[in-house]
């Protein structure tokens, strides 16, 4: 963990240049590891997105614990059941908008589990000062040591000022290519304009699959706590199966 304190903040105006638009969806389930095959479907439908600057595909997630922060295992096989109120979200430029309309009413196959996209709203990306990634891209068998100076550079390169930093689980995801590793990363203390230009911008190439992709997020401290809670909750979980 890297943790600096942080000065006054600024006053500014929230950016709309970058919205997620939420999509009502029709689907009962999907594999967990469903990064490769939704992007894939997605971008065959809609091969716009691939030059759009600024598109991210966010993964489907079901319900979850801490705050997006804990995810189950990516085990083989394993499905996310979904409830009505479960959302397919795009990030977009908002000169690319229109072109989400010819979204609306689309039927995508996931292997075997079908979607199809209802209407939409759009979300503006909120400022919040602790923001967090579930997925970036990293390499196997590194600590969260590693990690955080691997990722600093990329993150600084974006004129942010790191102050608070926490990496959390890894999970991986299969594609044709091969096995992609990912650690979650949390960043805390950040002005409300470098909240919005990672939002805007995220990390590495691989956001058509639902990577390096920024939300904002209740704050570190309570992730810290939850972190500091889950061996004791695993070995009480533990003791009831014996």
């Amino acid at each position: 963990m890297f943790w600096q304190e942080k000065p006054e903040e600024k006053s500014f105006d929230a950016s709309d240049e970058v919205v997620d638009l939420c999509f009502k969806l029709e689907c009962k389930t999907l594999p967990l590891d469903h990064a490769w095959s939704l992007s894939s479907a997605l971008l065959d439908a809609a091969p716009w997105l691939k030059n759009s600057a600024h598109s991210a595909i966010h993964l489907i997630h079901g319900a979850e614990s801490g705050n997006g922060w804990i995810r189950p295992d990516n085990t083989e096989n394993e499905l996310l059941h979904l409830s009505h109120r479960a959302r397919f979200t795009l990030r977009l430029h908002r000169n690319h908008i229109r072109f989400a309309d010819k979204l609306v009413g689309l039927k995508l196959d996931i292997e075997g589990h079908p979607i199809t996209l209802g209407t939409f709203k759009q979300q503006l990306l909120v400022p919040q000062s602790t923001i967090f990634a579930r997925y970036i891209v990293t390499d196997e068998a590194i600590s969260e040591d590693e990690f955080l100076d691997k990722i600093a550079p990329q993150i600084q390169a974006q004129g942010i000022n790191i102050r608070k930093m926490m990496g959390g689980l890894t999970h991986d995801f299969n594609t044709p290519e091969g096995k992609v590793i990912t650690r979650s990363l949390m960043l805390s203390d950040l002005e409300k304009e470098e909240s919005i230009r990672l939002q805007q911008n995220g990390i590495g190439d691989k956001q058509l699959m639902g990577m390096g992709i920024f939300l904002p997020h209740k704050g570190i401290a309570a992730v810290k706590e939850l972190n500091e809670e889950l061996p004791q909750e695993q070995a009480l979980r533990a003791s009831r199966l014996k």
